[in-house]
């Protein structure tokens, strides 16, 4: 079986090399000049653990190679996996599927007969449908949603903990299966359902995990109110196996190129169909979200004595989140960029994403280490939660700023150790632990 992978950015790059890495060849289509020339050299032009291994091993074989050429694929294949993007519209909420609808009109004139077509785009619940019309008879379309976690993405296409087949036929759920027989091998569950279900699972998977964070960052908020400690509640609520622990972890929000667009995206798609109101939850989901960018800029404020402009600030972290680069949203630097807008001097490090920030946020300084950026720093901000940043000595560190305060919002540091070597700390959701002062009933 040979397979074409149309659009090679972050998802089709990873699925490019991990199907070859499964032992298909594999002919990855994009369009984008520098993009291309750059796995076909096999570097990868972002950062993702362990994909650049794998990716420069397969191109080496002549397992894994790359075109721009719809008709060299249209030969080449008999699956074709589409993986381009689905950005916000810039005009509204809505996913962007221009790309989508570009990627299945180039490649169909080139289907041979019997071709499957397997989406793996994130799109708007009906995309599907309209689309399967468009690829003539010959050709079969079925979608295969991603569960891609950024920093784990190889493992995650290599050892999915699912795998969803929307299918109009058994004749495509049969290819899908022999396929991924692999992975199906291996233990991983199969859900096999209809376009528009395997459509809304992604963006219903990603709704809720915004929702749960959103949630403990309400609940942080009512915490530092009434001088509890987040983490220990979210500790406690957490045991409960009908909640669990994960996307607990109250700080500065989410970010990066799903959440925060999907969900927008799945409100607008929702409001087309006419139950916007039923989904309506998500508005407050987005705007919990950004309000903690804005009270961790509050915050950090009242830490610098009310007026942050000509203070120092440190900023750890530029990405959405570690073993990543992707600056997407990034809640670290929606905060840096606040600042410095308000005057403050803002030096930011990050172990993997300071290209990409600068990229984005060229006014703001960056620096080559976790203490360079803190140098002389009236605040130091813990914004993205790299597990270096942890094992920095904050005895050593002490000796390098001007003012020992921190403000941890990410909920990571150790901050027992912080105060016992003489910093000030302020962490999201944690209370002063001091004794409420009830007024007497009345």
């Amino acid at each position: 079986m040979r397979v074409t992978v149309i659009g090679c950015g972050y998802l089709g790059a990873t699925h490019a090399a991990c199907m070859a890495e499964l032992g298909y060849d594999v002919l990855g289509v994009e369009i984008d000049t520098a993009k291309r020339e750059s796995l076909a050299a096999g570097k990868v032009p972002f950062y993702e653990p362990e994909l650049e291994d794998l990716l420069a091993e397969h191109v080496g074989s002549g397992r894994l190679r790359f075109t721009d050429s719809y008709e060299e694929a249209g030969g080449f294949g008999s699956i074709h996996f589409v993986c381009v993007g689905t950005p916000q519209r810039r005009d509204g909420l809505g996913a962007d599927v221009q790309h989508v609808d570009a990627a299945i009109d180039s490649l169909a004139p080139y289907l041979t007969e019997g071709a499957l077509v397997v989406g793996k785009s994130t799109v708007p619940v009906g995309t599907a449908a309209r689309l399967a019309a468009r690829l003539g008879d010959g050709a079969e379309l079925a979608w295969n949603p991603e569960f891609l976690r950024e920093g784990f993405a190889v493992r995650d296409t290599l050892q999915p903990d699912r795998l969803v087949f929307g299918v109009a036929s058994e004749h495509a759920e049969a290819r899908l299966r022999e396929f991924y027989a692999a992975v199906i091998g291996t233990g991983t569950p199969v859900v096999v359902t209809d376009f528009a279900t395997a459509e809304l699972v992604k963006v219903s998977a990603n709704a809720f995990l915004a929702t749960k964070i959103s949630f403990i960052n309400a609940i942080a908020e009512v915490c530092e109110a009434a001088g509890a400690d987040v983490v220990h509640l979210a500790d406690a609520i957490g045991h409960d196996d009908r909640i669990g622990r994960k996307f607990l972890n109250a700080g500065v929000g989410f970010g990066g190129g799903c959440l925060p667009k999907d969900i927008r995206g799945f409100l607008s798609r929702a409001g087309e169909l006419g139950v916007e109101d039923t989904m309506s939850f998500l508005r407050q989901v987005d705007d919990i979200n950004l309000r903690q960018r804005t009270r961790v800029v509050q915050i950090a404020t009242a830490m610098l004595g009310g007026n942050v402009a000509r203070a120092r600030v440190a900023v750890w972290g530029a990405a959405f989140k570690p073993h990543s680069d992707d600056v997407r949203d990034s809640p670290a630097l929606s905060i840096a960029g606040q600042l410095h807008l308000h005057g403050a001097q803002v030096s930011v490090f990050d172990p993997k994403a300071n290209e990409t920030a600068l990229a984005k946020f060229p006014t703001l300084d960056y620096a080559e280490s976790a203490l360079a950026a803190a140098r002389d720093a009236d605040l130091l901000l813990h914004l993205t939660e790299w597990p270096e940043f942890r094992e920095v000595d904050p005895v050593a560190l002490g000796d390098v700023v001007r003012r020992k305060q921190v403000l941890d919002g990410r909920n990571r540091l150790d901050l027992d150790a912080w105060r016992a070597a003489g910093w000030a700390t302020r962490a999201l959701g944690r209370g002063s632990r001091r004794s409420l002062s009830l007024s007497p009933a009345s």
